[in-house]
């Protein structure tokens, strides 16, 4: 099953690990999804609480609020956030329709 925000969605297992996650934090910070130069590819993903910026756009999914700077909406618009929690994969996996280029692991695009 997938819930959708307004840019990125998140499947069933994504929420359940982001919750857990949620829950060690000791303030009220929000998911920040996003990128920054670095990577195979030249970008790598932003996945981390934060706070909200004045250019942020905000997003509910389920019991959680995700963050994303405006300005990096376009490149992320469709992603899609999934969880694997197998022995050899795991950890969080980007599904980006806008990367035209990532690399083995899947946390670089370009």
């Amino acid at each position: 099953m997938e819930f959708t925000g307004e840019i990125v969605s998140f499947s069933t297992n994504a929420i359940k690990q982001v919750l857990k996650l949620k829950a060690k934090e000791e303030d009220q910070k929000k998911l920040r999804v996003g990128y920054k130069n670095g990577g195979c590819s030249g970008l790598t993903y932003i996945f981390e609480f934060d706070e909200q910026n004045p250019s942020d756009i905000v997003s509910k999914i389920q019991d959680f609020e995700i963050i994303i700077d405006s300005q990096h909406a376009a490149k992320l618009l469709g992603l899609k956030v999934d969880y694997e929690g197998g022995l050899n994969n795991r950890g969080f996996i980007f599904i980006n329709p806008n990367a035209q280029t990532t690399c083995g692991c899947g946390t670089s695009f370009g």
